[in-house]
């Protein structure tokens, strides 16, 4: 190998040496892709078609493994390049900076294998889901804040190879200054939805796929992120919420234990109208839906106004979504069965019709008006 060197140095001579020692790296670089590249398709080939843990494998470590065959070649040819030794000293920081991204590289890969091996036995298009969406919540919230922490260890092991860098950090830490207030102060909302991740990973207050009323939107949980999480309202839209919202303000969480719901339908009738009528044909139209899960249904007389009495209508199902479907269609039934068969239950006014003889009659016996006054007694003639 030094032979060769030296005959290709004597050859062209001529060449600038940087030249040279950039034409080595590169060279070397092109060769380990090309290896990567056959070494990547002969390994699919081995597996065959059956496999499906290879190839997955192969693309999940296929970038980390191409950088550092790079890295190896580099290092190989690093040594033999004609370079000056400032230059030298440049590729080699630059080399174990590279070094450095790489072994930060490799642990996110690790962690998203780990995680993903470990999600595979959990199905969350399941009716039954609750045990799934648990471990799905907990293992994406770990993920994504060890991936944060992967990534400020290399980006700061990274900056430390540089002296500048590595003095201003040291003197930054020692005086304990302004600049580190700012900094303290500029970082709180981070480091806090980091720590309200920590703790929703934990007491898993939210899950994933669960539904929720916040901010007077109804919705589900799409995505748990390091610091937000991504609410998916009943319109399609988007709702992105810091992570912090969730430990500090109160939500509704309608499938915090389970996901069955009771839905209450409210119904204003009149006075005359026959209850355990309404009643039965509450009992008929549930029967009657495959929404219904067969668990509660009942029909009680909640409140009296001066015009209607309330009445309220429970029913439940398996979920948030079947539970608002059954609603609608409850309401619609009981509504069509008191238009068409107890008309006398739809709400109503009342009036006294009286005439100009009546009230003077009234009024002389010193009854009460019409607006329901007491009149004075008129006197006697004569």
């Amino acid at each position: 190998m030094q032979e060769f060197l030296a005959e290709l140095e004597h050859t062209f001579r001529w060449v600038p040496d940087w030249v040279v020692g950039f034409g080595l790296i590169t060279g070397a670089v092109v060769i380990a892709l090309v290896t990567h590249s056959i070494a990547s398709r002969l390994m699919r080939r081995m597996f065959g078609p059956n496999n499906t843990v290879a190839p997955l494998l192969l693309d999940r470590t296929s970038g980390p493994t191409r950088l550092a065959l790079c890295l190896a070649a580099v290092a190989l040819v690093l040594p033999l390049a004609p370079l000056n030794d400032v230059l030298r000293q440049a590729l080699s920081h630059f080399f174990g900076v590279a070094v450095i991204a790489l072994i930060g590289w490799i642990s996110i890969r690790v962690v998203d294998m780990v995680s993903a091996r470990y999600l595979e036995k959990f199905r969350l298009d399941v009716a039954e889901n609750f045990l799934a969406r648990k471990h799905v919540t907990q293992v994406r919230v770990f993920k994504r804040v060890t991936d944060t922490l992967i990534v400020i260890i290399a980006v700061s092991t990274a900056l430390m190879t540089f002296d500048s860098v590595r003095q201003y950090g040291v003197s930054l830490f020692a005086s304990a200054g302004a600049a580190g207030l700012i900094v303290g102060l500029a970082a709180r909302p981070l480091l806090s939805n980091l720590i309200a991740g920590v703790q929703i990973a934990l007491t898993q207050p939210i899950r994933i796929e669960d539904a929720v009323i916040i901010e007077n939107e109804w919705g589900w949980v799409e995505d748990i992120a390091s610091t937000y999480v991504v609410i998916r309202l009943w319109d399609w839209r988007r709702m992105v919420v810091p992570l912090s919202y969730f430990i500090e303000r109160p939500f509704q969480n309608w499938t915090r234990d389970a996901q069955s719901l009771i839905g209450a339908i409210a119904l204003h009738v009149d006075y005359s109208a026959d209850v355990p009528r309404i009643r039965k044909r509450l009992e008929q139209a549930a029967s009657e839906s495959r929404l219904w899960d067969r668990a509660v249904v009942n029909l009680q007389v909640i409140d009296t106004h001066p015009r209607t009495i309330e009445l309220r209508a429970l029913v439940s199902a398996r979920n948030a979504p079947q539970s608002w479907d059954l609603r609608c269609e409850i309401r619609e039934k009981l509504l069509a069965f008191i238009r068409d068969e107890m008309p006398e239950a739809l709400p109503r006014d009342r009036a006294i019709l009286a005439s100009n003889d009546d009230l003077g009659r009234r009024f002389l016996r010193g009854g009460s008006t019409g607006n329901g006054s007491k009149s004075e007694t008129a006197p006697s003639p004569g």
